[in-house]
């Protein structure tokens, strides 16, 4: 019965995609009478590690400039502003501003420990930022993010089965100049962004200096210490140096320095926000109050510092690049997990807070790559890549109580050798194909405990790899179809070791995907549609099972995890001023393991759905979809610009972003769910330009308009814990060139 309904839907998906490129190619062919002459922007993306018009990649891959996404990052906002705003990409967090967790087509990791492993890769300027910590690095100056949906395991290792975000800054250039713009909002809002850069040695040596400042002040209400403004803010430094050195036209060499400086609140929980038996928030819930008998009000303090060095040679033939990365980082956040007191709101059986934290993450990278650049029929690269992490994680009662102090120790080695090549096979059929073998080791020791623990020791090797083809049609259209196998090597999660329980580990999980697309610019190129098919199943899929009565994370493993489903990109020019984006994703994931069981809520205040067949407390998740997955995602973007006669326009922008069914937890409930989730923004401003040529932006904004209030995430172990989005942000911003 299931394959059936499988196939039924598979066949949907694929006539919905076909229904659109026919749709497309029909615009385009009764479209030439128009008078509009805007054209869509060429994309330029570099998912193959070759830089390639997006409309020639054989993927699904969206991507945006730092101007795209500025409006999302204004009032305040970091990288989980991402969330919604591509096909099949969402993202949360129970960690505040650090620690977000991604998901793309369904598939991650709801884990909330720092040493949490996720199958969604995110690469900073070339850099793989493993650790959960590193992840959220504020985005600012940008030139280019893309998320590349799929297993993309050849060229960018292992942990990468869902996908991987991928994000460039502005690289330094010889033109002097920059940008600074503030902000000033609400909520004692205050942010100030600044780049500053160019030629430092003629035709030798350039830099780029950019820097970012987020400030809020504290908004939240703490009713039962009797504190007002006592948390909810945060202050947010960054800054980044980069040299460029290009002595010859055969060599050049890119030097990164960044670091980062966060003090704020962590994740403000809101303990029985949800009545039993339902999802929707209830009058214990208050915005701007919460009942904390703890006298740290949920602070979250941490410090990163990073260095890369890209240097490229440049030979006839081929080019070799090498890319050396290293990052450190410092921190911890604190939790009032039970999100009240013992008088409420609501019944809460005892008190728990909990501090987590990191202490001297070190992460060296280095990839050598080899690459042919002949322009011929036929195009390769080859290269290794070789990590290495080591830090140590504290959890502890921040009053020397329960939990006791306990630290462990995780280490992580991986080395990979790849492959790969595309080869023009006719005017119109490009093929291409990738392989790479991974050997990846772990070991978790205890330092610190009250239990003593043997180390525990992981490790694999497997092989990777991908095949696809991309066929140009003769309307201007292209269709692609590929299939990629992802490796995602084991886990070992430690947190448990502090609540007297012992470490656990998770196998190695491996995935198989089927990819079938279009792509097409129809409308004379003032249209860009872009859409994909997929299937994929994960074989021993990792899972974190978090909650129960003691709040553990446990790591197991599924027998299998299957996703499907269909996205679609689109931007047009409507007119010369008003130019809109859509994206739209239909995911349906299912977890398939007769045997799986789990423990539900540990309160007895949620009411799971699940049967527990054995009465022995676990319920069975076979057949539930995955935790944190949205069905559906809708995002819609339009700009609409009135030119005036001294060069400048009127300018009204407004974003919205919709998401569908989404369960909380791997379990079932009537409570750990939400469905209809959207926000909205909305800029309305003037640009121009002085009379020295220097271009300006004076604009007013709003972010969540309707100041919606949505469950983002729960706890389920001694009440009906959950929180939500951040409030509406309004004010004002002003950006100017620097010349």
């Amino acid at each position: 019965m299931k394959q059936t309904r499988l196939s039924s839907r598979l066949l949907a998906c694929a006539s919905v995609s076909l229904l659109a490129l026919s749709a497309a190619t029909a615009t385009s062919a009764h479209a030439q009478d128009t008078a509009i002459s805007q054209t869509v922007d060429v994309i330029t993306v570099t998912t193959t590690r070759r830089e390639e018009n997006i409309q020639d990649v054989p993927n699904s891959v969206t991507a945006g400039s730092g101007e795209d996404f500025a409006p999302y990052l204004e009032a305040g906002g970091d990288i989980l502003q991402l969330a919604g705003r591509v096909p099949s990409l969402y993202a949360e967090s129970s960690n505040g501003r650090v620690a977000p967790r991604f998901y793309i087509r369904g598939l991650g990791n709801t884990d909330f420990d720092l040493a949490a492993s996720q199958p969604v890769s995110v690469i900073m300027d070339g850099v793989v930022q493993e650790n959960v910590i590193l992840k959220s690095f504020p985005l600012f100056d940008v030139a280019q993010v893309e998320v590349s949906r799929g297993p993309q395991g050849t060229l960018f290792g292992r942990n990468t089965t869902a996908g991987i975000i991928s994000i460039d800054t502005v690289r330094p250039s010889e033109e002097r100049g920059g940008y600074a713009s503030v902000t000033i909002g609400n909520l004692d809002t205050v942010n100030v962004e600044a780049a500053y850069g160019g030629a430092l040695v003629e035709d030798l040596l350039s830099a780029r200096l950019s820097i970012l400042s987020q400030n809020r002040g504290d908004w939240i209400d703490n009713a039962f210490s009797g504190q007002d403004d006592a948390l909810g803010g945060f202050n947010e430094n960054a800054a980044r140096l980069q040299l460029f050195y290009t002595p010859n036209d055969q060599f050049d060499a890119l030097l990164n320095l960044h670091t980062r400086d966060l003090e704020g609140t962590s994740a403000v929980f809101r303990a029985n926000i949800l009545d039993t038996g339902s999802n929707q928030l209830n009058g214990n819930y208050d915005r701007e109050t919460v009942y904390f008998d703890s006298a740290f009000n949920n602070p979250q303090e941490y410090e990163s510092h990073g260095a890369g060095l890209t240097v490229n040679w440049y030979q006839d033939a081929f080019t070799v690049t090498s890319i050396t990365g290293y990052e450190t980082t410092s921190g911890f956040s604190l939790g009032d997990i039970d999100g009240g007191n013992l008088s409420g709101p609501g019944f809460i059986p005892f008190p728990s807070e909990t501090q987590d934290g990191i202490d001297e993450l070190d992460q060296f990278t280095q990839e050598i790559r080899l690459a042919s650049n002949s322009g011929g029929a036929t195009e390769w690269q080859i290269g290794g890549y070789f990590f290495d992490s080591s830090f140590d994680i504290t959890t502890v009662g921040p009053n020397g109580g329960f939990p006791p102090s306990t630290t462990v120790r995780h280490e992580n080695t991986l080395w990979s050798l790849f492959a790969q090549a595309e080869h023009q096979a006719t005017d119109r059929l490009q093929i291409a194909g990738g392989v790479r073998f991974t050997s990846d080791e772990k070991d978790l020791t205890t330092l610190v405990s009250v239990v003593p623990h043997n180390p525990v020791n992981v490790s694999d090797e497997q092989i990777s790899w991908d095949l696809s083809a991309f066929y140009d049609l003769e309307s201007g259209a292209s269709v692609y179809g590929r299939v990629a196998r992802g490796f995602r090597g084991p886990s070992i999660q430690g947190r448990d070791i502090a609540f007297f329980g012992a470490p656990s580990v998770a196998d190695s999980e491996t995935s198989i995907s089927y990819e079938a697309g279009f792509k097409s610019e129809p409308w004379n190129g003032r249209a860009r549609v872009n859409g994909a098919v997929f299937y994929y199943e994960v074989s021993d899929l990792q899972l974190s099972a978090i909650g129960g009565s003691g709040n553990l994370v446990q790591l197991v493993n599924a027998d299998k995890g299957v996703g499907y489903g269909v996205e679609l990109d689109a931007e047009a020019w409507l007119s010369d001023n008003l130019f809109v984006t859509m994206g739209a994703s239909w995911n349906e994931t299912e977890l398939q393991d007769d045997a799986l069981e789990v423990a539900p809520c540990g309160s007895g205040q949620c009411t799971p759905l699940d049967p527990d067949v054995d009465g022995d407390g676990f319920v069975e998740v076979d057949g539930n979809p995955f935790p944190q997955a949205p069905d559906l995602i809708f995002s819609v973007t339009a700009r609409y610009a009135m030119p005036d006669d001294k060069g400048g326009e009127w300018f009204v922008y407004t974003d919205w972003f919709w998401q569908g069914d989404t369960n909380l937890f791997l379990y079932e409930s009537e409570e750990f769910n939400h469905s209809g989730n959207f926000e909205g923004g909305i800029r309305v401003g003037y640009a121009g330009v002085t009379d020295t040529g220097r271009n300006y932006e004076l604009a007013g904004f709003i972010r969540n308009i309707t100041d919606e209030e949505n469950l983002v995430g729960g706890i389920d172990f001694n009440n009906n814990t959950g929180f939500v989005n951040e409030p509406r942000v309004w004010g004002l911003s002003l950006r100017t060139d620097l010349r």
